[in-house]
């Protein structure tokens, strides 16, 4: 008889969780709270307390190549960057592929976790789901199970002095929508995140001034890279990882990227520059930011040292007064009401998980954590990826280290976060996606071997390591492998450049032309493949 596998969740991370159970023959019930698919990819007009949602206006950080289910690209016609529409059609395009929503079971929350009495055995657990429409609850037992909740639900809110008292509008960024009733208002903006930046560039078009209140500063990113082309797939390479490993040895790469970001504008001058490096942080994402601080309409400032009734004065003595409005982008804190401490305590974001998926002291490995990360990439092939190896593992394909040994890593990796990035509760869970998903498809044995690859497809083997490191590549060979991977990655460019092609130009272009290409490859493969053997 099949395992039984209980998804809590049916937003970016559930819904492949759904799709690798059933691919390796087991058989998922997924509980979802609301009555849609997406998390917080479904936007609604009125906010609700514990489950986030995206503003209007909201365009995915990561380009459509990068962010993809690893055996379903997205549509060439949808943009490079998507607005949260594109993403939601996509969940459901997916669902509908994959047939998983007839494994849903909508209006249904999931109020208790625990270990069944004979866990240390059997590995089973003991589910109890209400109805949201009539309160009914309902006891179930699942062979394993999979947290698929996300970590953007509950707001982060801090306690400024005198927030209490201030008399105009207090929000979350949680709960903002669209601009809409700012209009010729003064608005504070408290954190200089993603979703800080975003509401204050949207914001600096309708309202009279924004002031955007940062602790640290930040550097920002541009969705678009050189020539145009989405940044994500530039950076996110095999080659270039080996090039600027070996630049290192001559010029600190923080430097490098410090004077990247720089030539596009001096952070330093539109008062953003922090006093750490590009990747000490979680990086801000934004193209348009520069643009509203050059034309006045976002002024930066440091943190608030306290608030008025009507104003807010900052850490270094400026005050502004006759504020209308403070938004708060301060982020999120995470973890599972529904779970007992004893399996998964998170204290200040902090969770010590193997792999960011395992509590290592489960005496049976059959309950994991999805999406639990924030990668310097897109999420939705992580969260795949973790479900493919939590699939085989509860199958019994794949055998976990030892408690000790997966104490050891976990130590390392936290050891390794606490030294890499200034601290911050939003630092906790911080992944690199190239390295971390080449780390989890090694332990499920799915990880695209360069030396395999060019003994049998040197093509392939060359767009692997010379290419932009998009999920098809971790379905070329082992567990998984699609027979569509090896077309989906030779033609993902032609993918990438439809949505441009939108008025006949008359003429034809002229590509560059690269002359002796697979030689070069070749034998550029080969050291690269010399230097990872070296320097790994």
């Amino acid at each position: 008889m099949a395992k039984k596998v209980a998804v809590i969740g049916a937003g970016a991370s559930g819904l492949p969780a759904i799709k690798c159970c059933v691919d390796e023959g087991l058989q998922p019930v997924c509980f979802e709270r609301t009555d849609h698919i997406g998390g917080l990819w479904y936007y609604t007009e009125e906010p609700t307390d514990g489950q986030s949602c995206v503003m209007k206006s909201t365009v995915i950080n990561t380009s459509k190549e990068m962010m993809c289910y690893s055996d379903y690209p997205i549509p060439k016609e949808y943009p490079n960057f998507m607005h949260n529409k594109h993403v939601l059609q996509y969940f459901n395009l997916y669902a509908e592929k994959f047939d998983l929503k007839k494994y849903i079971r909508f209006k249904t929350e999931v109020v208790n976790v625990k270990k069944s009495e004979d866990f240390k055995t059997s590995g089973k657990w003991s589910v109890t789901t209400r109805d949201v429409t009539t309160g009914r609850t309902e006891d179930h037992v699942f062979d394993a199970v999979m947290l698929c909740t996300g970590h953007h639900a509950d707001k982060n809110v801090p306690d400024f002095p005198g927030l209490q008292d201030f008399q105009g509008k207090v929000i979350h960024t949680h709960d903002y929508r669209k601009p809409q009733g700012y209009e010729d208002k003064q608005v504070v903006i408290i954190g200089i995140g993603n979703s800080g930046v975003d509401s204050a560039v949207e914001l600096s078009r309708v309202a009279s001034q924004v002031f955007l209140s940062t602790r640290r500063g930040a550097w920002i990113f541009n969705r678009v890279g050189d020539k145009g082309q989405p940044g994500d797939m530039l950076f996110s390479n095999r080659a270039t990882r080996v090039i600027l490993k070996l630049l290192s040895f001559f010029q600190s790469t923080d430097e490098m990227f410090a004077k990247k970001l720089n030539e596009r504008f001096d952070h330093a001058k539109y008062s953003l520059q922090p006093n750490f490096p590009p990747f000490s942080s979680h990086p801000t994402i934004n193209d348009d930011l520069p643009n509203r601080i050059i034309c006045g309409s976002i002024k930066i400032k440091p943190n608030v040292k306290k608030f008025t009734k009507t104003g807010v004065e900052f850490e270094d003595g400026t005050f502004e007064d006759d504020i209308d409005a403070v938004i708060l982008a301060t982020g999120y804190r995470f973890g599972f009401p529904f779970l007992d401490k004893s399996v998964i305590d998170v204290i200040n974001n902090k969770v010590e998980l193997y792999k960011s998926m395992f509590p290592p002291d489960l005496e049976k490995k059959t309950l994991a954590c999805f999406g639990f990360i924030q990668p310097l990439g897109a999420i939705m092939p992580i969260s795949e990826q973790q479900c493919r190896l939590f699939a085989r593992v509860v199958k019994g394909d794949v055998t976990l280290p030892s408690k000790e040994e997966m104490w050891t890593e976990v130590r390392m990796k936290l050891d390794a976060l606490h030294k890499k990035y200034v601290e911050s509760p939003r630092h906790t869970i911080q992944v690199d996606y190239l390295n971390y998903m080449d780390e989890i498809s090694k332990l499920n044995g799915n990880f695209p071997y360069l030396g395999k690859l060019l003994l049998k497809d040197p093509k392939l083997a060359a767009s692997v390591f010379f290419g932009p490191v998009t999920p098809y590549q971790y379905r070329v060979m082992g567990p998984g492998k699609w027979q569509g991977a090896r077309e989906a990655i030779f033609t993902q460019m032609e993918r990438v450049d439809y949505p441009f092609a939108t008025r006949p130009l008359g003429f034809k272009i002229e590509k560059d032309q690269k002359k002796s290409f697979w030689k070069y490859c070749f034998y550029f493969l080969i050291l690269a493949l010399l230097v990872q053997f070296i320097f790994r």
